[in-house]
């Protein structure tokens, strides 16, 4: 029988340098694409506030404080958790949300919301607008509870859709607390960051004077 020891076999090896080349020539032409996107620069962060002043459009007077009535608002006013963080959130198909480029407020809507609607309340009431802990000699006669059930961006990109419910209660539990809920939209002028954030702090001061409307109901 003729000895098979030195027999050449086929080898899958035979292959390997033909695909090795290729592989290589795959590699030198992803490698840059790569470094190029890891080298792009990130898209600056533009950092929103809603200011303290009351929006320009928002023309009223307001009324002659009432000695015998003080005003206060109960903590917390609570919004809805996913506001709890800097990011511009804009919709996202039917039930999601996106942040909206690199637009970050500066504070979150959690916490300058609340802010913002007393002070607003104090200018639409007339009067000041306590908070605890109250200072020696002040009388609470009324108690607002307010909860913003919804603030955002609406589907259609231009407009901010606030829901809210409120409670007045009067403070010595004299009559049972009356009861407000309401739903509207605040027209942004267009659908970029800066005309977003104004209608956020426009839907906040009419909020304030939905809620001062009720304030001797």
């Amino acid at each position: 029988m003729p000895c098979r020891c030195f027999e050449r076999r086929p080898s899958r090896e035979r292959g390997l340098p033909a695909q090795r080349g290729w592989t290589r020539r795959v590699a030198a032409g992803v490698l840059p694409l790569l470094l190029a996107a890891c080298g792009s620069p990130l898209p600056p962060i533009q950092l929103l506030r809603l200011p303290a002043e009351a929006p320009a459009a928002a023309g009223s007077v307001a009324p002659r404080p009432d000695p015998a009535v003080s005003w206060q608002l109960m903590a917390p006013v609570s919004l809805p958790g996913h506001l709890d963080r800097d990011a511009l959130l804009v919709p996202q198909g039917r039930a999601g949300v996106q942040p909206l480029g690199g637009a970050r407020w500066a504070e979150p809507l959690r916490d300058a919301a609340p802010r913002l609607l007393r002070q607003d309340l104090a200018r639409r009431l007339g009067q000041p607008l306590w908070s605890a802990p109250l200072p020696p000699g002040v009388a609470i006669t009324h108690q607002l509870r307010v909860e913003i059930a919804g603030f955002d961006v609406a589907a259609d990109g231009r407009s901010v859709s606030l829901q809210a419910r409120w409670s007045v209660a009067d403070a010595r539990g004299a009559t049972p607390p009356r009861l407000h809920e309401t739903t509207f939209a605040t027209a942004a002028a267009g659908a970029d960051a800066d005309a977003l954030a104004a209608a956020h702090r426009l839907a906040l001061w009419e909020l304030a004077g939905r809620i001062a409307a009720t304030a001797g109901r």
